[in-house]
């Protein structure tokens, strides 16, 4: 651990891997649906033997191989960063962090990249049935290595199934298959890849539509449409009925997010949803952070009172409760919470220093600590609270969070229209009949992106000041460079990514542009 932070090293290795997250984010979501547009696809040409089936499926497939490698190329870096930005965190939890990530690359990754090869150059050198399996399996092994990437990032918001080494200050994993199966991690995998299915779903229907304003490629056009639009549909409902899933679970792990997207400072029974408001600054401070009101606000009685508890009146606790602690509602303050994680930091310097001065039988005494129940649950849990020196800094930004929550959900339920609306015109015939239609399902392609980044911002800053909740703040996590290399790297890797970005959406566009024909051989 580092005692002494340099927060502009802080601010800028934070800066770097959110260029770097966001950049790739754009990729990967894309990938992950449209693998399975194309199978679908794919799987009607096989079974009817209707050559236009092939054409489309080849079509889509072109646009999926230009994402495809610039999302490999940014997720690279992004495992690269662990280790050269953030080696406190990786030297602290790389024995549990690290572990499905190897498993990431080993299984799913090797999974797609092999039959990746076969699924774009094999049309006419393997038989339909072993490409259709080819292209299947790209499909498992895309979503498969979210699954593992997913798991390690759900472990960082609830970390279990693991047991702390005081002998080398490290966190070691004792249960694979609780972190594997952590909660967190299940809503996370669902969540995330279902809004992947609705983002390329979307992508489809907004590029298809475009077609079809030029009127050109109608029935590719159509054709991709019914597909897309149940593919959006299904997953669309499957989004929000995980998003649901997902609020339960964070007001339950991480509940001073949760009232920050919600800009719930005072604890409540009958609590009531804001669908939409206005958030302002109040007078009022905590400690260094504003108070905010939520103004001209439109609510739901009593919904998160149900969301979060299952009655309507169930009692939310707020900012202030979380803070100030709640002895009513059983809640501890942050500042007794810093004081038991300082006293469990002490117990592990007391430790390290009996073993230097060759006190065995001390050194016996404060290790066996670490595996008391008693010690784990009431003090190390507090671990990471011991670098805070006041309580109101386990605030994050709630405007941020306010914002981009229900920005998030209002174009998520706007995604669900457009996929029914999809479908319903398609079923009519009358699709080029509505070019309001088409030029609102063109539109939402930017739109589904924003929703898409949205999610992360409050998955990602929602967890701040954390790195691991509860046990390892942001501050303390950075490797012990300069904040001047960071500076130089996260220049070049603005200019790489925005190039590589601007370099895929020209060649995306000349091939949409092109049509369908240009992808036969």
């Amino acid at each position: 651990m580092i005692g002494n932070v340099d927060l502009s090293l802080v601010d800028w290795s934070r800066a770097q891997f959110a260029l770097t997250a966001i950049y790739h984010w754009l990729f990967v979501p894309l990938t992950l649906g449209l693998s399975f547009i194309l199978a679908f696809m794919e799987t009607a040409y096989v079974r009817t033997g209707n050559e236009a089936w092939k054409k489309i499926t080849r079509f889509w497939m072109t646009l999926f191989g230009i994402n495809f490698a610039i999302g490999i190329a940014t997720g690279i870096i992004l495992e690269f960063e662990f280790g050269t930005n953030w080696s406190n965190y990786s030297w602290f939890v790389g024995d549990i962090f690290g572990a499905p990530l190897a498993v990431e690359g080993i299984l799913a990754f090797f999974l797609e990249s092999t039959f990746v090869a076969v699924m774009f150059f094999g049309w006419d050198k393997v038989g339909k049935k072993f490409h259709l399996t080819s292209t299947w399996l790209v499909a498992i092994g895309a979503n498969l290595s979210a699954l593992w990437i997913l798991v390690a990032n759900a472990w960082m918001e609830n970390p279990v199934g693991m047991h702390f080494n005081p002998d080398t200050a490290r966190n070691e994993m004792n249960n694979f298959s609780s972190v594997v199966f952590n909660p967190v991690a299940v809503n996370k995998f669902f969540h995330t890849v279902t809004s992947g299915f609705l983002l390329a779903s979307i992508f489809v229907i907004g590029i298809s539509a475009w077609f079809l304003i030029r009127k050109r490629e109608e029935q590719m056009a159509k054709k991709s449409i019914l597909v897309a639009g149940i593919f959006g549909l299904v997953s669309s409902v499957l989004v929000a009925l995980t998003g649901d899933s997902s609020a339960r679970t964070i007001a339950r792990i991480q509940p001073v997010k949760f009232a920050s997207m919600e800009a719930l400072y005072n604890g409540k029974d009958n609590a009531g949803l804001t669908v939409i408001g206005i958030v302002t600054q109040a007078d009022e401070m905590i400690g260094e952070k504003k108070v905010h009101n939520v103004k001209m606000k439109i609510q739901v009685p009593k919904l998160l009172s149900i969301m979060t508890t299952g009655k309507g009146d169930g009692y939310v606790p707020g900012i202030k409760d979380l803070v100030n602690g709640n002895p009513a509602k059983g809640i501890l303050p942050v500042s007794e919470m810093i004081e038991r994680g300082k006293y469990a930091r002490k117990v592990l310097s007391d430790y390290k220093m009996s073993k230097e001065m060759g006190d065995n039988e001390t050194a016996a005494t404060l290790a066996a600590k670490f595996s008391d129940r008693d010690f784990v649950d009431n003090y190390f849990r507090y671990f990471g609270y011991s670098w805070f020196s006041a309580p109101w800094q386990v605030i994050p930004s709630v405007p941020l969070l306010f914002y981009s929550f229900r920005i998030m959900v209002g174009l998520g339920f706007f995604f669900i229209l457009l996929c029914a609306l999809a479908l319903w015109f398609y079923k009519r015939d009358s699709l080029t009949k509505n070019k309001w239609f088409l030029w609102m399902a063109l539109i939402s392609i930017p739109l589904v992106y924003i929703a898409s980044e949205m999610g992360w911002i409050v998955c990602e800053m929602g967890r701040q000041p954390w790195i691991i909740q509860n046990l390892m703040p942001v501050n303390v996590a950075v490797s012990n460079i300069t904040s001047s290399s960071v500076q130089v790297t996260f220049a070049l890797f603005a200019v790489l990514f925005t190039g590589l970005l601007i370099a895929e959406v020209s060649i995306m566009i000349r091939q949409i542009k092109n049509g369908p024909k240009h992808t036969e051989e």
